[in-house]
């Protein structure tokens, strides 16, 4: 098996960094962390600048979200079914047969989030469906939030990931992740990827990874399932659904000890551990880290980002990129969320099935010393549909400290089928249904003690 670069012309000696190349690297990436990871004071709350450019317009557009949110789902089966039936050129290879081209059972889903959509915004069928706490909570509550949240993020977001900023991170902390992780150190730039933008950036980044050689099979797996966490935008979002914004840094300081805790204790734990070190079988190589002696390690990550930079595509390739990613967050993962999303609110609300699921919890929630715990168990479990549902579900949830607890848990479960699951079924790293479900409960059986035990030392 021959082993490469993992860059191609990788400097390893002290050259002299390009200053145009150092602006364009410095620049850029100073707007990036700017608009996603420096947060503002607005009033009471916390909020960062993409944020707040999605409350505007939020608040600008107002009633308007839920009939745009319809016409978006209805256009992506309108979309799905013309590729699918006529099989037009535009679609016969690349992004757009990805996001059309798709299985039967995901055509299902976009007709399903569709068809819900369409009954909740003209309340017309059974109230399953339509009802404020269902398909309500979908197309009036969630849907505009995603929408404008989701808008900015995918405009934005090239302004990290584009220009180095990426490369700078995920080298800086190589080291750490081969000691701690027992992965390469590239998959540093994968879970700061996952952080800084979100958890669909980083799966997405993963898999192209493994197509490509430089992870195996046990990698790709890990990486996937224990570093796909949601961006600090998506967090705030969660935080203000459920009304603790005032405990933010609290809250994301939970979430990331929690969830690095995971991170070393889940992939030594069956099904992750048994995955073999094998390589996707169409690369015929491995593709290997280069050795960075002679170089400091900041010098070395400066010369990566720089290097990026310098190869970043033009305003009109960033663009176009832009608006293929809002279409593919719209058009694909919208009406998942949707589908899965009412599926999931309708058998939490009318039917007693994750009441049931969730009776084993009430007893370990009350060992917690958790408050109202008969309340709080299904939105344990429900996070394996939809990782908004826990907040959903916890909303009316009196006991701040339990709230607090539910949405540290969404965040640190990962294995959400809405989003991230659904990708990685569809992605060629090789996980199963039953898997995804067993990592689920492994994380949540992890972090939930680490949760409650932070709330009750530190913050209340």
């Amino acid at each position: 098996m021959t082993s490469m670069d993992t860059t191609s012309g990788e400097t390893t000696s002290n050259e002299p960094l390009n200053r145009r190349n150092l602006l364009k690297f410095l620049i850029p990436s100073a707007i990036g962390v700017g608009l996603f990871l420096i947060p503002f004071s607005t009033g009471d709350t916390i909020n960062i600048g993409m944020g707040m450019m999605a409350d505007g317009l939020q608040a600008m557009l107002g009633d308007a979200l839920p009939a745009i949110a319809v016409a978006v789902l209805c256009l992506s089966v309108v979309l799905t079914t013309l590729v699918k039936v006529t099989k037009p050129k535009w679609a016969r290879e690349g992004v757009f047969q990805e996001m059309f081209d798709v299985l039967p059972i995901w055509f299902i889903m976009r007709g399903l989030g569709a068809l819900f959509a369409l009954m909740t915004y003209f309340q017309v069928g059974p109230d399953v469906v339509t009802a404020d706490f269902t398909g309500g909570v979908m197309l009036n509550d969630l849907a505009p939030v995603l929408l404008t949240f989701f808008f900015f993020a995918a405009l934005l977001l090239p302004f990290l990931v584009d220009f180095g900023f990426m490369e700078f991170i995920g080298s800086l902390v190589r080291k750490p992740f081969r000691v701690i992780f027992n992965l390469p150190g590239r998959s540093a730039i994968d879970a700061t990827a996952s952080w800084m933008g979100s958890g669909t950036v980083g799966v997405l980044i993963t898999t192209q990874q493994y197509e490509r050689g430089y992870y195996n099979r046990r990698e790709a797996s890990v990486i996937a399932t224990n570093f796909s966490i949601v961006s600090i935008a998506f967090a705030l979002l969660v935080t203000s659904f459920i009304g603790i914004n005032h405990l933010f840094v609290p809250f994301y300081l939970t979430v990331v000890v929690a969830g690095l805790t995971a991170a070393v204790i889940v992939p030594r734990l069956p099904p992750l551990s048994r995955k073999p070190n094998t390589y996707y079988e169409p690369v015929g190589c491995q593709l290997v880290e280069k050795e960075t002696s002679g170089m400091g390690v900041f010098r070395f990550s400066l010369s990566q980002a720089v290097k990026r930079a310098d190869k970043a595509p033009g305003p009109r390739q960033l663009a176009r990129h832009a608006l293929i990613n809002v279409a593919d967050i719209f058009l694909a993962l919208l009406p998942l969320v949707i589908a899965i999303g009412t599926i999931a609110l309708i058998l939490a609300e009318f039917t007693p099935l994750f009441t049931w699921l969730s009776y084993p919890m009430v007893p370990v929630l009350e060992l917690l010393r958790i408050p109202e715990a008969e309340a709080a168990a299904p939105a344990t479990l429900v996070g394996f549909a939809d990782m908004f549902l826990p907040a959903v579900l916890a909303s009316n949830i009196e006991s701040e400290l339990t709230r607090f607890v539910i949405a540290c848990l969404s965040l640190t479960q990962l294995i959400y089928m809405s989003e991230i699951g659904a990708l990685l079924l569809k992605s060629k790293i090789p996980l199963k249904l039953w898997e995804l479900l067993v990592i689920f409960l492994l994380r949540t059986a992890i972090t939930l003690p680490i949760i409650a035990g932070m709330a009750h030392l530190f913050f209340f």
